[in-house]
Protein backbone atom coordinates (compact mmCIF):
# COMPACT_ATOMS: atom_id res chain seq x y z
CA UNK A 1 0.00 0.00 0.00
CA UNK A 2 1.57 3.35 -1.05
CA UNK A 3 2.22 5.92 1.67
CA UNK A 4 2.54 9.61 0.80
CA UNK A 5 3.86 12.35 3.06
CA UNK A 6 2.97 16.03 2.73
CA UNK A 7 4.86 19.09 3.88
CA UNK A 8 3.66 22.68 4.25
CA UNK A 9 4.82 23.67 0.77
CA UNK A 10 2.68 20.93 -0.78
CA UNK A 11 -0.36 22.80 0.56
CA UNK A 12 0.97 26.23 -0.45
CA UNK A 13 1.96 25.17 -3.99
CA UNK A 14 -1.58 25.60 -5.35
CA UNK A 15 -2.29 28.88 -3.53
CA UNK A 16 -3.10 31.66 -5.99
CA UNK A 17 -1.37 34.94 -5.16
CA UNK A 18 -2.66 38.43 -5.90
CA UNK A 19 -0.81 39.95 -8.87
CA UNK A 20 2.15 42.03 -7.71
CA UNK A 21 5.87 42.29 -7.09
CA UNK A 22 7.17 39.66 -4.68
CA UNK A 23 10.54 39.31 -3.02
CA UNK A 24 11.58 35.71 -3.65
CA UNK A 25 14.41 33.48 -2.69
CA UNK A 26 15.44 31.30 -5.60
CA UNK A 27 15.30 27.70 -4.47
CA UNK A 28 16.43 25.92 -7.61
CA UNK A 29 17.22 26.35 -11.32
CA UNK A 30 17.15 23.09 -13.23
CA UNK A 31 17.88 22.09 -16.79
CA UNK A 32 16.02 19.79 -19.18
CA UNK A 33 15.60 19.35 -22.90
CA UNK A 34 12.45 20.99 -24.28
CA UNK A 35 9.72 18.60 -25.43
CA UNK A 36 10.46 19.37 -29.10
CA UNK A 37 14.16 18.66 -28.56
CA UNK A 38 15.18 21.96 -30.15
CA UNK A 39 16.04 24.00 -27.07
CA UNK A 40 16.73 23.74 -23.35
CA UNK A 41 14.33 24.69 -20.57
CA UNK A 42 15.50 25.97 -17.21
CA UNK A 43 12.69 25.32 -14.70
CA UNK A 44 13.06 27.80 -11.85
CA UNK A 45 11.46 27.72 -8.41
CA UNK A 46 11.24 30.69 -6.09
CA UNK A 47 9.72 30.90 -2.63
CA UNK A 48 7.84 34.11 -1.81
CA UNK A 49 9.26 35.95 1.20
CA UNK A 50 6.94 38.96 1.09
CA UNK A 51 5.28 41.52 -1.14
CA UNK A 52 8.15 43.68 -2.39
CA UNK A 53 6.09 46.88 -2.47
CA UNK A 54 4.29 46.87 0.89
CA UNK A 55 6.07 44.16 2.92
CA UNK A 56 2.89 42.10 3.34
CA UNK A 57 3.57 38.48 4.21
CA UNK A 58 0.12 37.23 3.10
CA UNK A 59 1.72 34.88 0.57
CA UNK A 60 5.00 34.12 2.38
CA UNK A 61 6.17 30.58 1.74
CA UNK A 62 4.22 30.08 -1.50
CA UNK A 63 6.43 28.38 -4.09
CA UNK A 64 6.21 29.69 -7.65
CA UNK A 65 7.66 27.78 -10.60
CA UNK A 66 8.40 29.24 -14.02
CA UNK A 67 10.53 28.41 -17.01
CA UNK A 68 13.34 30.04 -18.92
CA UNK A 69 14.13 28.79 -22.42
CA UNK A 70 17.47 28.88 -24.20
CA UNK A 71 15.77 30.57 -27.19
CA UNK A 72 14.61 33.51 -25.02
CA UNK A 73 17.88 34.61 -23.45
CA UNK A 74 16.81 38.23 -22.92
CA UNK A 75 14.62 37.00 -20.02
CA UNK A 76 17.63 35.27 -18.47
CA UNK A 77 19.70 38.44 -18.85
CA UNK A 78 16.97 40.50 -17.12
CA UNK A 79 16.73 37.92 -14.30
CA UNK A 80 20.49 38.00 -13.70
CA UNK A 81 20.62 41.82 -13.93
CA UNK A 82 17.92 42.10 -11.24
CA UNK A 83 20.24 40.10 -8.96
CA UNK A 84 23.11 42.46 -9.75
CA UNK A 85 24.96 40.20 -12.18
CA UNK A 86 26.06 41.94 -15.35
CA UNK A 87 26.26 39.65 -18.36
CA UNK A 88 28.59 40.36 -21.27
CA UNK A 89 28.53 39.00 -24.85
CA UNK A 90 30.29 35.62 -25.21
CA UNK A 91 30.06 35.06 -21.45
CA UNK A 92 28.80 31.78 -20.00
CA UNK A 93 26.80 31.79 -16.75
CA UNK A 94 25.95 28.92 -14.42
CA UNK A 95 22.24 29.51 -13.73
CA UNK A 96 22.21 27.19 -10.71
CA UNK A 97 24.35 29.85 -8.96
CA UNK A 98 21.11 31.85 -8.57
CA UNK A 99 19.97 29.35 -5.91
CA UNK A 100 19.74 31.07 -2.54
CA UNK A 101 19.71 34.57 -4.02
CA UNK A 102 16.87 37.06 -3.67
CA UNK A 103 15.12 38.88 -6.50
CA UNK A 104 11.85 40.74 -6.99
CA UNK A 105 9.58 38.93 -9.43
CA UNK A 106 6.24 40.12 -10.80
CA UNK A 107 3.67 37.35 -10.41
CA UNK A 108 0.29 37.53 -12.12
CA UNK A 109 -2.32 34.89 -12.92
CA UNK A 110 -3.23 32.95 -16.04
CA UNK A 111 -5.84 30.38 -16.95
CA UNK A 112 -4.63 26.98 -18.13
CA UNK A 113 -7.05 24.15 -18.95
CA UNK A 114 -9.76 25.94 -16.96
CA UNK A 115 -7.60 26.43 -13.85
CA UNK A 116 -6.17 29.71 -12.54
CA UNK A 117 -2.42 29.49 -11.99
CA UNK A 118 0.33 31.78 -10.77
CA UNK A 119 2.34 33.09 -13.72
CA UNK A 120 5.74 34.73 -14.13
CA UNK A 121 5.92 36.70 -17.36
CA UNK A 122 9.63 37.49 -16.99
CA UNK A 123 9.45 40.82 -15.17
CA UNK A 124 12.30 41.16 -12.66
CA UNK A 125 13.82 43.97 -10.64
CA UNK A 126 16.27 44.46 -7.81
CA UNK A 127 14.48 44.00 -4.48
CA UNK A 128 12.98 47.20 -3.05
CA UNK A 129 12.70 45.62 0.39
CA UNK A 130 15.63 44.41 2.41
CA UNK A 131 14.98 41.28 4.45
Amino acid sequence: MPIVGFDEQDFLRGKIVAPGWYLMEIKDVGEKLAANGESTNFPTEGIIIQNDDDGSKDFAGVPVIWNFNSKFKSAIIAFLAAMGQEVQPNQRVELSAASGKKVAVYVDNKTYEGRILNNVNHKYRAPASQV
